[in-house]
């Protein structure tokens, strides 16, 4: 019933953010006298903030078209390489591209869409040859496609690296740290030929009973049977994956926005400022960011509630207990990929030393393969995304690829 609410309210709001848009469009036209009135620019902002004030359920575009490759401007081309009904392997192709690095970079599945890390794929472009993991927004899977669990997600990691090949070095951000461990630890131990050269997990919860940040607790704080009759909904019928059972985006968003709420109202309220001004430049990247961040993914109702189960109450893979399809997953059987680790000082959702126990689990491999970089004065999205991810992150994690290739 939640999901039909949700979809009611934002069918009786979508004519109001229409008209407002509409109203702001015609305000923003060079009127003589009128156009640049203190006044007229108010009442066009405010129309913008009502037309701006919904959430998008279609993936944006990644809109990458070019890179800068030792001085010289290439062309960069998307390419579908595999298609699943709940993901696409994605490559970012570009002249000379087959000579660098081959970098798998693993999205989160957690809300959003892949194309929140256009930044990291940016900065890793110029040096690596990049592919992305496109996850698709589960409630337009048809029904007839099935279900989608943690195993699936771990088959798809190895199955992708397996197509990639040898050599291929993969990065996992945030959440799919779990199921990357899970999937090298297996191919490990069937001593696999396509096992990655290197593995970078980077704001990941692979132990989350270290310094419990609040989605932590809220994960504990009550029995798997309540997120289930709580926060799964059932698709409505108007969409392709109609009655498929999911977690939609739309509460994801909200848990988000909620835990730093301060923050979010003083961004639209610095963003209807500008608006006010005709400040142009920093309207549009408050923008740009809130584009991307209320586009939101649903995510199957499995995938999501074994995740709540395994990784955050019962603790499976630190404690040594997590098994996919069967199989117990050991990552002491790691002996040839290489580990770094990246965590966030400022991490509200993955905290300090939750990714770090990685290097405890792994075992097998020597002190010389692994690394840990703790970055100051970040947050979680810090890790992988903005300034100090390209001028401080990124070089550790360009200079340990190049240094296991």
């Amino acid at each position: 019933m939640l999901y039909q609410a949700y979809q009611a309210q934002n069918d009786v709001l979508m004519p109001i953010r229409l008209m407002a848009q509409a109203a702001r469009g015609f305000l923003a036209q060079p009127w003589p006298l009128l156009g640049d009135h203190p006044l007229v620019r108010s009442v066009a902002a405010a129309c913008e903030m009502v037309a701006r004030a919904g959430i998008s359920h279609s993936r944006p575009e990644f809109a990458i078209v070019e890179t800068v490759v030792a001085g010289r401007t290439l062309p960069v081309l998307e390419e579908e390489v595999l298609a699943h009904p709940f993901c696409t392997l994605r490559h970012f192709e570009k002249p000379g591209g087959e000579r660098q690095p081959r970098v798998l970079v693993v999205a989160p599945l957690s809300g959003h869409f892949a194309t929140l890390l256009r930044g990291t794929v940016e900065t890793l472009l110029p040096e690596h040859d990049v592919y992305i993991t496109d996850w698709i927004n589960a409630r337009n899977v048809p029904l007839f496609h099935g279900r989608f669990g943690l195993d699936d997600f771990i088959d798809l990691v190895v199955a992708f690296l397996r197509h990639l090949g040898p050599r291929t070095h993969v990065v996992a951000v945030c959440q799919p740290s779990v199921p990357v461990l899970a999937a090298v630890s297996l191919m490990a131990a069937d001593g696999d030929a396509a096992q990655p050269a290197s593995m970078t997990l980077m704001g990941g919860p692979i132990d989350t009973r270290r310094n419990p940040t609040q989605p932590n607790r809220l994960a504990t704080s009550r029995p798997l049977e309540w997120f289930e009759r709580n926060v799964i909904e059932t698709v409505p019928a108007r969409y392709p994956g109609a009655f498929r059972r999911v977690y939609p985006g739309f509460l994801q968003l909200a848990g988000f926005m909620t835990m730093n709420l301060d923050r979010h109202v003083s961004a639209h309220f610095d963003l209807f400022k500008h608006l006010v001004r005709g400040d142009g430049e920093s309207a549009e990247a408050t923008k740009r960011f809130y584009d991307e961040y209320t586009a939101v993914m649903d995510l199957p109702a499995d995938f999501y509630l074994q995740t709540i189960a395994r990784v955050f109450q019962e603790h499976a893979l630190p404690l040594g207990r997590f098994a996919s399809r069967g199989r117990r997953v050991e990552p002491a059987a790691i002996r040839r990929t290489a580990l770094l680790t990246v965590e966030g000082e400022n991490d509200d959702i993955c905290a300090v030393g939750q990714t770090a126990a990685a290097h405890e689990l792994c075992t097998g491999l020597p002190a010389a393969m692994k690394r840990h970089h703790l970055q100051p004065k970040v947050g979680h999205y810090g890790v992988f995304n903005g300034r100090r991810w390209r001028t401080e992150i990124y070089p550790k994690v360009r200079d340990f690829i190049a240094a296991n290739g």
